[in-house]
């Protein structure tokens, strides 16, 4: 698994794929920071993930929708399924990359944080708690976009599933007070408070390994039929 690892994080920063993902979202940070911290005068440093986490519904397919769409449509995917490592080495493999990618954009994140040291005394124990929070829902996330890659061939069609969904899950609240709960967005909310809250820390990971687990059945599948 490791190799693999290796491998998909050597293959997002020898192509665009992982300067653009960085790029952009640190973009939307600086964007969010003068808008959200600076122009109000605040030194909360947690109030900028408030606004970001909107901005991993439209970055996080950028990491997702060509993992396994590129490989079917390439024609590798055969030799990929029938190699000697299992599907599940594979598909945690290509997890685990893009969520290393994540966290180096996160690391980037305290350039900002070191900007509000200068000014004031942001408090670290609520930042390290908030990226925290955040980190669970880009894993959703990727989980979510994985998945959604193993289904097609196509990598427009992947990331329109992948953000489609995550866009949907925005109105649960309003569709149903039952599943308000769910909605992965709204469950981010409490973490910039400072607080990790159980419920959320459970239903983000049960999220993200029920799609890992039902990205690794449907390879599993396709290797079986071939």
């Amino acid at each position: 698994m490791w190799a693999i690892i290796k491998k998909e994080v050597k293959s997002y920063f020898l192509s665009p794929i992982g300067y653009i993902f960085i790029g952009l979202f640190l973009a939307m940070c600086s964007i969010f920071f003068y808008i959200d911290i600076i122009g109000y005068g605040s030194t909360n440093f947690e109030y900028l993930f408030y606004s970001v986490s909107t901005i991993l519904t439209f970055v996080v397919p950028i990491l997702t929708m060509r993992m396994f769409a590129e490989e079917r449509k390439s024609g590798t995917e055969q030799l990929l399924i029938t190699s000697p490592r299992s599907i599940t080495s594979i598909v945690l493999g290509k997890f685990i990359s893009a969520v290393i990618i994540v966290l180096i954009t996160e690391l980037f994140t305290f350039l900002y944080f070191g900007i509000l040291l200068y000014f004031g005394q942001p408090q670290l124990v609520t930042a390290l708690v908030t990226m925290f929070g955040f980190l669970l829902l880009a894993m959703a996330y990727i989980s979510f976009g994985m998945f959604a890659s193993s289904l097609t061939e196509n990598q427009i069609i992947a990331g329109v599933i992948t953000i489609g969904f995550f866009i949907l899950t925005w109105f649960i609240p309003s569709l149903s007070q039952t599943l308000a709960p769910f909605s992965l967005i709204n469950m981010f909310d409490k973490f910039p408070s400072g607080v990790i809250a159980l419920d959320e820390l459970v239903t983000y990971i049960s999220f993200t390994v029920l799609f890992i687990v039902l990205t690794i059945i449907v390879l599993q599948r396709r290797k079986t039929v071939k």
